[in-house]
């Protein structure tokens, strides 16, 4: 080798946009193993020295694991076989991303309401986090109960329409508090049921109301679709808010008779 293809660690970790720390970490594993000045001991580096941090880089880039690479370095040329491990990370990566998106748009939601309603009770916001969260299980639960077209009309629902439904929860939540131990059929009580109930259907739409109409449920299985998505109230609260709302689907149904 020619002088002018030497390198010295610092040269090389400039050339290569790696830190002597790491190129220090792949000495030790075997992965990039320079030659030694006899008399210094200081490392020294040659061009095919970059080939090889290359295929380190990227196969480190594209999910495996440093002892596997150490293992691929060596194959001269990469077989079919490498389409199985990479059909593995790929599928690892989407899961990530579908992660990262549900949390990206967790935040989302998080800073719109606080940035209109400067300050929101806790347990509404980590049921709205968590709302976010099972999402994806409420969605399989559905797809599992035949409920493939209610899933993907939900699924396409906008930010802003969730952004609109998030405030309706933050709304129903401040009027629970200031409401709850009144009798349901309080005046006020019942136009805040009706608030939430409108603002729901809104958000639903006509088209899939129609769809739910005519879905057929067990109570058992409307309780366990609802146990995914916690409740920001206690179980007192809870349970006066669901007579509340009996209470006004019942008058809703007299005046239509």
């Amino acid at each position: 080798m020619s002088s002018q293809n030497k390198y010295s660690i610092g040269e090389f970790s400039r050339k290569a946009g790696v830190s002597i720390r790491t190129l220090h970490y792949y000495d030790e594993l075997g992965l990039l193993q320079p030659d030694k000045n006899e008399e210094s001991g200081h490392r020294i580096y040659y061009e095919k020295d970059i080939f090889t941090l290359h295929k380190v880089v990227s196969l480190k880039f594209l999910g495996y694991s440093l002892d596997k690479i150490k293992d691929l370095l060596d194959e001269a040329s990469i077989s079919a076989d490498l389409n199985k491990t990479l059909a593995l990370h790929l599928e690892g990566l989407e899961k990530e991303k579908e992660h990262i998106e549900h949390s990206m748009s967790a935040i989302k939601r998080v800073m719109n309401l606080l940035e209109k309603e400067g300050e929101v009770d806790s347990a509404v916001l980590f049921s709205l986090i968590r709302n976010t969260q099972v999402e994806t299980d409420q969605k399989e639960w559905m797809e599992e109960h035949f409920l493939t077209g209610i899933a993907e009309e939900l699924s396409k629902k906008s930010d802003e329409d969730k952004f609109t439904l998030d405030e309706t929860l933050v709304q129903l939540s401040k009027d629970v508090k200031q409401l709850y131990g009144r009798p349901v059929e309080d005046m006020e009580v019942q136009a805040a049921v009706k608030r939430y109930i409108e603002a729901s259907f809104a958000f639903l739409g006509e088209e899939l109301i129609e769809k739910l109409a005519d879905t057929e449920m067990e109570e058992a299985e409307i309780q366990e679709l609802e146990k995914m998505a916690p409740s920001p109230f206690t179980e007192e609260e809870q349970q006066w808010l669901n007579r509340a709302m009996e209470y006004y689907a019942q008058q809703a149904e007299m005046e239509q008779s």
